[in-house]
């Protein structure tokens, strides 16, 4: 064999490497090395066309997963990341602002902290895949899961660690998950405005089709089976939107006599009760009785009764489940709690003519101004 041979030789036993490189994926795509590492890091910089074709190679050579496995491999970030408002409610109080507050306080105490990002309007993929990419995070935490949701298959896809908070509805053979039972909780609130004698109990909630939403549903009515309640009760939908709430809620009281309640998917939709029957010159509470679901800090600022959801616990549980995943293997389904305020708390009926006569706290004395009783 002569000596250009053997090389011609070596060069064929050259094992080509199993996994690409960003060579790969910027010849496929026509870029430079730079144009890929742009669309990874900074897509901003990248004309929209090109930034196409190379997340589109990315994903066709598989790319991203392998090389961030080999990060993960040489050492562990300790650190996870976050999608800030993934369901972009920005008022209110939202229930998943405070889940990212208490996932930041629960982070030290488990040796990790958190990396906020923020979504992508275009791609839901693109905040995790470009996170991932820069080998600050060994995996995710996930918020506002819903039907048909990318996210958890495209993370088992790539073999990355995350933990959800709220079922991954279409995959229910996934136990990574941690959950308030919103079935639960307006089944306690339905109780409650049946305790509290009521005499008809309506419902505002999401448009059909939000798992969490229908969940929350089915508590009500399996609440209203409860109570003998046959038949088509009083409902109505609504986004969130106060406005829009406010205009379901006043359709939902047209359908309701007198002395009623309703029990709504959320604190916002609940908001927009308040403002009904306050509109109609009524009292939340004493003419109609509200409960919301969320227990914000809106909720205790209007008096209004709620579920309350144990965030806090979520999120320690959550954090358990990544670093320690054999202790908390999951799923995990807490039970929340209801908050009772002024807009579910009827006023004393009249005294009977029995008990008129009135006590000694009741009783003004002669040195009170009128119209003063202490």
């Amino acid at each position: 064999m002569t000596t250009d041979e053997s090389r011609e030789a070596g060069r064929d036993a050259v094992v080509t490497p199993s996994r690409p490189t960003i060579v790969d994926v910027a010849e496929a795509a026509g870029v430079s090395r730079q144009t890929v590492s742009n669309a990874l890091n900074r897509p901003h910089k990248v004309a929209p066309d090109t930034l196409e074709r190379v997340l589109r190679e990315i994903e066709r050579l598989r790319f991203t997963p392998h090389v961030s496995a080999q990060q993960l491999r040489r050492q562990r970030a300790s650190a996870y990341g976050f999608e800030v408002n993934p369901s972009g409610h920005r008022r209110l109080g939202h229930i998943l602002d405070e889940f990212l507050v208490e996932l930041t306080v629960s982070a030290p105490s488990h040796a990790s902290h958190l990396v906020a990002f923020a979504p992508d309007p275009d791609d839901v993929i693109a905040g995790y895949r470009q996170t991932l990419a820069s080998g600050l995070v060994d995996g995710f935490v996930l918020a506002d899961t819903r039907h048909s949701d990318p996210r958890p298959p495209w993370l088992l896809e790539q073999h990355v660690p995350f933990v959800s908070f709220g079922r991954v509805w279409d995959l229910p053979e996934l136990t990574r998950w941690v959950d308030v039972d919103g079935h639960a909780g307006v089944l306690q609130a339905v109780r409650h405005l049946a305790e509290a004698g009521y005499a008809q109990i309506g419902w505002l909630g999401w448009p059909a089709g939000s798992p969490v939403g229908d969940n929350r549903r089915q508590g009500w009515s399996d609440g209203l089976a409860e109570l003998g309640v046959t038949g088509d009760a009083p409902t109505a939908e609504a986004v969130q939107d106060l406005d829009e709430a406010t205009d379901a809620a006043a359709r939902l009281l047209d359908r309701l006599g007198p002395d009623s309640a309703v029990v709504c998917a959320s604190d916002l939709l609940a908001l927009g009760v308040l403002r009904a029957v306050r509109n109609r010159g009524l009292e939340p509470g004493r003419d109609v009785g509200v409960v919301g679901f969320d227990d914000t800090d809106v909720a205790a600022a209007m008096q209004l009764t709620s579920v309350h959801q144990p965030v806090a616990e979520a999120a320690r549980t959550a954090w358990d489940m990544l670093v320690d995943p054999t202790s908390t293997p999951g799923p995990v389904l807490l039970e929340p709690s209801l908050t009772v305020r002024a807009s579910s708390v009827r006023e004393p009926a009249a005294p009977t003519r029995a008990d008129t006569r009135p006590t000694a706290k009741q009783a003004r004395s002669d040195d009170d101004p009128p119209g003063i009783r202490p």
